[in-house]
């Protein structure tokens, strides 16, 4: 339930402008992406300082924020998520300045990544502070930090005057929200507030690369792709797990999505990878057989192929030749299949470039790993 002592019978400003609901105990308020309303900023910041959980828009994906520094605030975090203990919280901050409040030292590959990435979808693991509480990152010694690229993100931050840790506002497990509404359909009644901003831009998660390595290391693909990153640090890798076509044992994550089952839609998911008109054949050999068992369909396929397919509920992710549109369609059209109660998904696989292999991260990670190569 939304914390008690931050829980408002009224919201004056709200009350004027009509841009507040309640559902199940959380308020949920609109604000402009371009130019929030700072009475609201102000509200919501005073929420965080007060121990309470604000879901909040970035240009990835809804975060669910408490303060960093507030143990009991981020054990709520887990609490209302159902999330495992042993998978760290992203911290995200409003200035460099901040990042000094949550690292020991910030290596020159860092500084380097920020300049070129942040404001960004890029976050980079350093060494913690002490004073950095260790359900923050799961026990571990490092930090995953980022500075996001949205306006109401980055006033609430800095409104709040805390570092924000904030992991995807969604129950976990579940495709990542990237709308309002999705954290509205997983956590009200939850959490205090969600601020309300729209879609976001983007719709995959952050890149993590991990610099307390050498050479350094790309833990989760993101909205940074890794050509860029190697663009500007000359060497970088991508972990197993970044890449992983079958389950991959990890012993201590040290991102968020290395561990657990992550992304996962209700519906059983089958990815299908292969040359195209292979894929094409593939699934519709799948979705035949199952369509005789009497089960439910749903196909997820892309501009150019949508057409092959005249059995069970077609939905394309955007066109091929634009992978910034299908990562931003993916986690919306997962959830959309729920809603229509599919009880099979199967989707296309997508070229391992760009936004393609983070796209292929979550699709992969989200189907446990069911794939099938055509």
């Amino acid at each position: 339930m939304p914390t008690k002592n931050v829980r408002y019978a009224r919201m004056a400003l709200n009350e004027k402008t009509g841009r507040f609901s309640i559902c199940k105990g959380t308020r949920v308020v609109k604000v402009s992406p371009l130019k929030p309303d700072m009475d609201i900023i102000r509200f919501a910041a005073k929420i965080i300082r007060r121990g309470g959980l604000v879901a909040f828009p970035t240009e990835t994906v809804y975060g669910l924020g408490a303060d960093a520094f507030n143990p009991k605030a981020v054990m709520k975090i887990f609490e209302v998520k159902e999330r495992p203990a042993d998978n760290p919280i992203i911290v995200h901050v409003s200035s460099k300045a901040q990042v000094r409040m949550l690292a020991k030292e910030v290596p020159e590959e860092a500084e380097r990544l920020m300049d070129a990435f942040w404001p960004g979808p890029l976050t980079v693991a350093l060494r913690k502070v002490d004073e950095l509480p260790g359900v923050v990152t799961a026990g571990l010694d490092t930090v995953a930090v980022r500075m996001p690229n949205h306006k109401v993100a980055l006033a609430l931050i800095e409104e709040a005057g805390t570092p924000i840790a904030a992991p995807s506002a969604n129950l976990a497990g579940k495709p990542s929200p990237t709308t309002a509404q999705h954290v509205i359909d997983d956590l009200a009644g939850r959490i205090d507030m969600i601020l309300d901003a729209g879609p976001t831009r983007i719709g995959v998660e952050s890149t993590v690369v991990d610099v307390t390595s050498s050479p350094p290391q790309i833990l989760r693909p993101g909205g940074i792709p890794y050509e860029k990153i190697k663009e500007v640090l000359g060497e970088v890798k991508l972990h197993p797990v970044a890449v992983a076509d079958r389950p991959t044992s990890v012993a201590g994550a040290r991102s968020p999505g290395m561990k657990h089952r992550h992304y996962a839609p209700n519906a059983q998911l089958i990815v299908v990878e292969g040359e195209i008109n292979n894929v094409i054949a593939k699934i519709l050999e799948i979705a035949n057989s199952h369509l005789k068992e009497g089960k439910k369909v749903g196909i997820l396929t892309t501009d150019e192929t949508k057409d092959s397919y005249n059995v069970g509920i077609v939905k394309s992710l955007g066109s091929r030749r634009n992978l910034s549109s299908i990562a931003r369609n993916l986690f919306k059209l997962l959830r959309e299949f729920d809603d229509e109660k599919v009880d099979i998904i199967i989707a296309e696989g997508v070229p391992l470039k760009d936004l393609g292999l983070a796209v292929m991260n979550r699709l992969r990670k989200a189907s446990g790993f069911i794939i099938v190569k055509a």
